[in-house]
């Protein structure tokens, strides 16, 4: 995709799509410093959200974290279910662009009931809900989203935790303005006519690979860009039954396939059923495969866009009004005040 042609750049979702690399490269990680005193008395960090607020931050998080040497506990779930949890001793954050989600603002009201003295907010917008509830928020950089679907935003929250943990780990974070030229030259990217006409022809596209969150966002960023049914299949799932309700035509978009499986992908999924696998990679495969950059410690941050880049060409391959899907909205549950007697 690209800002010079109008199939494109007529929608607000490609213009904030190609906000992203900017708003990478201007990233101040020292945004999180305020927030490290809490860990003080805390054993462990908990990040809570709905939707695109949670999937890809929080478990990005997750991933990154534990692929390094142990710090302190960093799990994720949603609001609802969290209701059910004793947070006591974790620093909560709870991500909504809107700062107006239901959810969210349900749990943090219950936690400052009971007393919990570490839950902050990450929000998009300024003077929210969440703001009001939570300890102290953090306003991200990224400015208003006009489409349904969040990206910017999504990117920019990721990058917040990622500061944090690394702050907390003392580790400097480097390397944003790489990862923002390389952010760009895959959103950019041609995409092969045969690997869009996979998408487009396909009534349901699966997604494989690591839990990190990047193929579950994508997997909901279809839902709301191409309007075609997704599901996520975490690790290798996907050999493991599912295929049985698989169909020939389907689409299964692997991101960054696992070296060791790749023949049996070929063997039960592609051969076996008459799926076409689509790989993100950054190396080819034998699969058809969207070839990107090595990110190194922003990796994920690629393999977003390339999905981004994918989904959208996608979507006007398909005829489709990027911005106002029928019965998707900006604000899922929106938190609407009890009404005063």
């Amino acid at each position: 995709m690209n800002l010079t042609e109008k199939k494109f750049n007529k929608f607000a979702l490609v213009r904030e799509m190609m906000e992203t690399p900017g708003i990478v490269k201007s990233f101040r990680p020292e945004s999180s410093i305020p927030f490290i005193p809490a860990f003080k008395k805390k054993k462990g960090l908990f990040l809570t959200g709905e939707g695109s607020s949670r999937l890809f931050p929080a478990k990005r998080a997750i991933f990154a974290n534990l692929r390094k040497e142990f710090l302190l506990p960093v799990l994720t779930e949603g609001c609802t279910q969290a209701l059910e949890y004793n947070l006591k001793d974790f620093v909560v954050f709870a991500a909504s662009n809107s700062g107006q989600t239901k959810e969210v603002i349900r749990l943090v009201e219950k936690l400052k009931k009971k007393k919990h003295d570490a839950v902050f907010g990450l929000t998009a917008n300024k003077n929210t809900k969440l703001e009001e509830f939570a300890h102290a928020a953090h306003v991200l950089k990224c400015g208003k989203e006009d489409a349904v679907a969040a990206t910017k935003s999504v990117v920019e929250q990721a990058l917040f935790y990622d500061s944090l943990l690394r702050a907390l780990r003392g580790e400097k974070m480097t390397g944003l303005r790489k990862a923002a030229s390389q952010m760009e030259e895959v959103l950019t990217a041609k995409i092969d006519k045969k690997i869009i006409a996979m998408m487009h022809d396909a009534e349901m596209i699966w997604f494989a690979g690591r839990d990190n969150g990047v193929a579950a966002e994508l997997a909901l960023k279809t839902n709301e860009i191409t309007r075609k049914k997704s599901g996520f299949l975490e690790g290798t799932f996907a050999l493991h039954g599912i295929e049985e309700v698989m169909n020939r035509g389907d689409v299964l978009i692997w991101v960054d396939p696992f070296e060791h499986d790749r023949d049996k992908f070929m063997e039960c999924i592609v051969k076996g059923v008459g799926v076409n696998v689509i790989a993100i990679s950054d190396e080819k495969t034998d699969f058809p495969t969207i070839v990107i950059p090595k990110g190194g410690d922003y990796a994920e941050y690629l393999q977003l866009t390339a999905g981004w880049n994918l989904l959208v060409e996608t979507g006007i391959s398909l005829g489709i009004d990027l911005d106002h899907p029928v019965r998707a909205r900006k604000v899922g549950n929106e938190y609407v005040p009890a009404a005063k007697k």
